[in-house]
């Protein structure tokens, strides 16, 4: 099991970050490292069982990911629970905090358990601080869309 933290504050206020997360099924709208997302037939828009589907960036890989716990303006962990890439299983949980009326923080832990074992975790290893980076580029585009409205992927 690997685990990341990344922290960002966004200078914005808390409701209109959380509203950029809770648009689940458009998440690739600021994050770089996908190509696009959506929402899974039938999936509520957002939500405790919202499902979405996102495409890498590099063109090969996929995720497909669940909301298991959902409290507004405050939380959202997310199950993925089918992936292309080398990972058994993995959770996202985004933790949001007003810090004063007009920026927001958000502390998002990963925490992946790849295939293959003890060779997966050798893997893991290596490949935690090029992982940790493209959490901290997500983190930045959020921040950039919600402050500026720059958008990553359309």
């Amino acid at each position: 099991m690997t685990k990341m933290e990344v922290t960002k504050t966004v200078n914005a206020p808390l409701a209109e970050v959380w509203k950029s997360w809770d648009d689940f099924g458009r998440i690739a709208r600021f994050a770089p490292n996908l190509k696009k997302s959506y929402l899974l037939e039938g999936s509520a828009e957002t939500g405790l069982g919202a499902e979405r589907h996102c495409d890498m960036a590099d063109g090969k890989n996929f995720l497909r990911e669940r909301v298991v716990e959902y409290v507004p303006e405050k939380r959202l962990k997310i199950d993925i629970y089918e992936s292309s890439m080398p990972m058994k299983s993995g959770y996202a949980t985004f933790d949001l905090a007003a810090d004063g009326a007009d920026k927001t923080t958000i502390k998002m832990t990963m925490v992946m358990v790849p295939k293959m074992g003890v060779v997966g975790d050798a893997l893991m290893a290596v490949m935690k601080p090029r992982f940790t980076a493209l959490l901290n580029t997500m983190l930045s585009g959020n921040a950039a869309y919600v402050e500026r409205g720059v958008i990553a992927n359309v």
